[in-house]
């Protein structure tokens, strides 16, 4: 029978990012080390579960009783049931006219640091993944056609990842909304070197993506 220990590391274990050893200092830092901040974090836990919801338009992180998610019409899709909408949605001063499609929340906050768009957003929660199960079903489709339907969108930015999947996803919307509103135009991000990369570190995919992305200079 396992320790509550044991237990404990094994339930960190399973977090995105945590290894058996990462777990472990962790379960050893919050119940022996500084267990003082084992209850800061429980009440954050159980405070962020109850306010956190996904925005009731892109899907991003929204938080119940925050008055900048108010309803309004202007801000794009009303919110359903009492939803909330994120702070992204509620600003009046980012443009309506440019959404940029994203997997999943951390691609949306890894762009809003890099405080170049000043668009909205929409989150997937995922790509298509037959092998895997996930279908349009699965995913946050049905709300970006509502969303086109209702808001003066004219660009769709397709930011998902460069491998099989994420180009099947961005044909797919590309195809599926593209039929239905002919009108919009459709880009993808592009990929290539990181910055202060060196060539010769590069793989085969990465110099494709680098020179079909290639600009004026």
């Amino acid at each position: 029978m396992a320790s509550a220990f044991d237990t404990a590391r094994d339930a960190l274990k399973r977090l995105p990012g945590a290894g058996f050893r990462s777990a472990e200092r962790m379960a050893l830092h919050l119940l022996v080390e500084h267990p003082e901040e084992l209850a800061k974090l429980l009440t954050a836990l159980s405070d962020a579960a109850l306010k956190i919801t996904r925005c009731a338009c892109c899907g991003n992180l929204a938080e119940r009783g925050n008055d900048e998610s108010a309803e309004n019409p202007e801000n794009g899709v009303p919110p359903e049931n009492g939803a909330p909408l994120c702070k992204i949605c509620a600003n009046e001063t980012r443009s309506r006219a440019r959404v940029c499609v994203v997997e999943h929340i951390p691609d949306l906050m890894a762009i809003e640091r890099s405080g170049t768009f000043d668009g909205r957003y929409h989150v997937l929660h995922g790509r298509l993944s037959p092998l895997r199960g996930i279908g349009p079903a699965q995913l946050n489709f049905a709300s970006l056609e509502k969303r086109l339907a209702a808001e003066p969108i004219e660009e769709i930015i397709l930011a998902l990842s460069n491998d099989v999947e994420g180009e099947a996803t961005s044909h797919f919307l590309r195809e599926e909304l593209g039929a239905k509103f002919p009108a919009l135009k459709f880009t993808r991000i592009g990929f290539g070197l990181p910055s202060g990369g060196a060539l010769n570190f590069a793989d085969p995919a990465t110099l494709r993506s680098a020179l079909a992305s290639r600009r004026d200079f």
